[in-house]
């Protein structure tokens, strides 16, 4: 499996398999696709794990596109402006992402849902209380809206987030949710009640677009 990230505000994934190779996604994640891919929709899974998905962000049903001719091409595009980020995760390494943010892998990597340990952090952590995990052996995509900025953690170090702004991190990492202090900051300040602390060692990826952000912006004009 080879692929190619093309464009920078709306980018489309191209990945090209050889015979017998094959992608997984959610149903609808396709673009376009060249003859000799053969298509098949499951639950993959069984019936607890799609009821996993679903409550992950991603649909019931997942599609596999199985490589028949000798050589195909088939395109994915994101939902909303952003990155297209490729994981290569190794037998039994793992990632945390938000919800939905699962674009598609191959067929040897797992997709779970995660929950946050702590029940503060799902209730007011702004994505909710259950997380997408995707554990390799394998190379998976994720999709981020806007721009994205990886910051590294060393062990101890701490970074306080706009709980909208954490797009993925590594299972290293810690993640908190804690309430702004003072009441100016909570009736003047603009950014909510609560702010997330994630604590290294490890990676995480922030996001300038938070879906929830841009839903509340269009919204203010829908009807107008």
């Amino acid at each position: 499996m080879e692929y190619t990230i093309h464009g920078t505000v709306m980018q489309a994934l191209e990945v090209r398999l050889t015979q017998g190779e094959a992608m997984y996604t959610e149903s609808g994640g396709m673009a376009w696709m060249t003859d000799g891919i053969e298509m098949k929709t499951s639950g993959r899974g069984g019936l607890g794990k799609s009821l996993g998905r679903m409550l992950s962000g991603e649909s019931f049903f997942m599609t596999t596109y199985t490589c028949r001719a000798p050589a195909g091409m088939i395109t994915f595009t994101p939902e909303a402006p952003g990155k297209v980020i490729p994981l290569n995760l190794k037998a039994g390494h793992s990632m945390i992402c938000q919800k939905d943010a699962f674009m598609c892998a191959e067929e040897s990597v797992e997709l779970s849902m995660h929950f946050r340990k702590k029940l503060g952090a799902g209730l007011f952590g702004g994505e909710g209380f259950i997380l997408q995990k995707l554990t390799g052996p394998g190379v998976a995509f994720v999709e981020i809206a806007g721009e994205v900025q990886m910051v590294e953690l060393a062990a101890g170090e701490k970074l306080k987030i706009d709980p909208g702004h954490i797009a993925m991190y590594e299972p290293t990492c810690s993640y908190d949710v804690t309430m702004v202090k003072g009441m100016m900051n909570w009736l003047g300040g603009g950014e909510g009640l609560f702010l997330a602390t994630v604590t290294g060692p490890g990676k995480v990826w922030l996001q300038t677009l938070p879906l929830s952000n841009l839903a509340g912006k269009l919204k203010r004009f829908i009807g107008s």
